[in-house]
């Protein structure tokens, strides 16, 4: 019988603090912010979980040479057992989201589900691996939209996806190394990540509900006093943290500095969630969302989020 302990490093339980930031990202984004919030976040991060257990399992015959102090190749977690967790915590998650957010919340989970599971079992080691991360996460970010307009949650669905995506790309280098080329166009991406979401927020349009009058021009959002400025600054903390980490790897490529490159990207994830939060108009909530990225590096020093 596996530890519990065991078990946290398995999932990378720590890492799952970046995940229910995106859920309300997008419930923001869409105006659903309620009750049911919790419960599609709590479910979101099952998925997580249910995804590290999957990736350990797959990675199992790999990970025996390169990575031999992980849960199952050291013996401390069984490869049944692994693979028995994460198929648990699928169903629990989709069951949660399904009860939480009905039929509507069941369309986005399920190809949630499969996409971490597609990512984990086929589309990891092939061209196309950073990018079904990225939706992966996008539909994350959709998840928490779903009993809203969640249209209007695409475009932070998007800016956490391409955040994604260079994580992923960089987590491809994080044993062998790479070079320096690589983290500076993740760097790059990281850039306009941060500035799309310190961008102000366009209006939706707003209907004159006259008879014969038609939809008028989207405009800024109004924002005054220190709520303006909140997305900018939560933005421009996430661009300082991971960037910075991915500075050094640029300077020094080797896979100690890429790794930490690619857990800065994991644990400073709630900052550009809180930047997203804000900007949908939600700053105290932002704010607590953000103040996760701290948390979560203090645990990774204890647990590897990577």
């Amino acid at each position: 019988m596996p530890r519990l302990a065991d078990l946290a490093e398995l999932v990378r339980a720590p890492a799952a603090l970046s995940v229910p930031g995106d859920v309300v990202a997008g419930a923001a984004a869409a105006g659903t912010l309620g009750r049911r919030t919790p419960a599609l976040a709590a479910a979101s991060v099952l998925l997580y979980w249910a995804g590290m257990a999957a990736n350990d399992w797959a990675d199992r015959r790999l990970d025996a040479v390169e990575r031999p102090e992980r849960p199952i190749p050291s013996g401390r977690v069984a490869p049944g057992a692994a693979l028995g967790l994460a198929a648990g915590l699928t169903a629990a998650g989709v069951a949660l989201a399904t009860a939480a957010g009905g039929r509507r919340a069941a369309t986005v989970a399920v190809p949630l589900a499969a996409a971490v599971w597609g990512y984990d079992l086929a589309a990891k080691s092939t061209p196309a691996g950073p990018a079904v991360m990225a939706a992966c996460r996008g539909l994350d970010v959709l998840l928490g939209a779903t009993g809203g307009r969640m249209l209007r949650a695409v475009p932070a669905a998007v800016t956490v996806a391409a955040h994604t995506w260079t994580v992923t790309a960089l987590s491809r280098r994080e044993v062998s190394g790479a070079d320096a080329a690589l983290p500076l166009r993740t760097l790059a991406g990281t850039a306009l990540v941060a500035a799309g979401a310190a961008a102000p927020r366009v209006a939706p349009p707003v209907r004159d509900r006259r008879p014969g009058a038609g939809a008028e021009p989207p405009g800024r959002a109004p924002r005054r006093g220190p709520a303006a400025a909140l997305p900018a600054l939560l933005a421009g903390w996430y661009a300082a943290r991971y960037g910075a980490a991915q500075a050094r790897a640029a300077a020094d490529p080797r896979a100690g500095r890429v790794r930490a490159a690619v857990g800065a990207g994991i644990t400073g994830l709630p900052a550009l969630q809180g930047a997203l939060t804000a900007r949908a108009g939600a700053g105290l909530l932002g704010l607590a969302v953000a103040a996760a990225a701290p948390l979560g590096g203090r645990l990774a020093r204890r647990i590897s989020p990577t």
